[in-house]
């Protein structure tokens, strides 16, 4: 799982008839510092994300057992709203 913060929605009046009902949201990846560390992607949203939201995303395989119809060509599914996130102190 991987942690990124909600960026924008994507729009599709035509996809894949497994993915019809989906939202689809435009996240990027972050660091637990909160920064950008990566390209932006799209993933399914489970669990009612918005913009500007932290959220914990899983990608590739697990992405597809994360949402209800397995053989659905889905890459990145948001799985959870990130409420905080606390370091140790040896790891800062």
């Amino acid at each position: 799982m991987e942690i990124g913060r909600v960026i924008g929605t994507v729009v599709a009046t035509r996809k894949d008839d497994r993915m019809v009902g989906t939202k689809l949201l435009v996240t990027v990846p972050i660091d637990t510092k909160g920064k950008p560390c990566g390209p932006s992607l799209v993933a399914v949203d489970m669990v009612g994300a918005g913009i500007g939201e932290r959220v914990i995303y899983t990608r590739g395989s697990v992405a597809s057992r994360a949402y209800s119809d397995r053989h659905a060509p889905i890459d990145a599914v948001i799985v959870g709203i990130v409420d905080a996130i606390v370091e140790e102190e040896e790891n800062r």
